[in-house]
């Protein structure tokens, strides 16, 4: 089984396309703008998407705007933007490639242990993009650039589903 596994991965990095300096460029430069505001990200994800709130024990049937002001949300909040810190600095570098497929691997391991779908991955992209769009200079290049990098990031979290 591991075996089909290692294949699965090796089959997806070899189909997918990384990123060019360019885009890496666009997409940490976006993200630099933002990756501080761990608690607005995770606030509207869960506003614009209630129905994964309820996934987190802490967080189950908690008023989102209270919540938003605890130290046990900003933590967890931290938690999330922090791994998607490390999918971006690793991201656009041939030399990071095999780190970035390993964090990649191991955040599809550990969601689908929780029963993560891959839905809920979809809904966080999607307010993310919202949110990022509202907070950054955005075109197509820089929407373009965010979309080939979750989708490269996707082929290799699903390949563990």
């Amino acid at each position: 089984m591991k075996f089909f596994a290692v294949l699965a991965l090796c089959i997806v990095a070899a189909t997918a396309a990384p990123l060019t300096a360019d885009e890496a460029a666009l997409v940490k430069a976006s993200w630099a703008n933002i990756k501080h505001n761990e608690v607005d990200i995770l606030y509207n994800f869960f506003k614009d998407h209630p129905e994964h709130q309820q996934r987190f024990p802490a967080f189950v049937n908690k008023d989102l705007a209270a919540l938003k002001d605890t130290a046990k949300f900003a933590t967890h909040a931290t938690r999330i933007i922090s791994a998607l810190n490390e999918v971006i600095e690793l991201g656009g570098n041939e030399a990071t490639a095999p780190a970035l497929r390993t964090v990649l691997s191991e955040l599809g391991s550990s969601h689908k242990r929780r029963g993560i779908s891959k839905e809920a991955f979809g809904d966080f992209k999607t307010s993310f993009f919202t949110y990022l769009k509202g907070q950054v200079t955005w075109g197509d290049n820089v929407e373009a650039a965010w979309n080939k990098a979750y989708e490269n990031a996707f082929g290799v979290i699903f390949a563990q589903y």
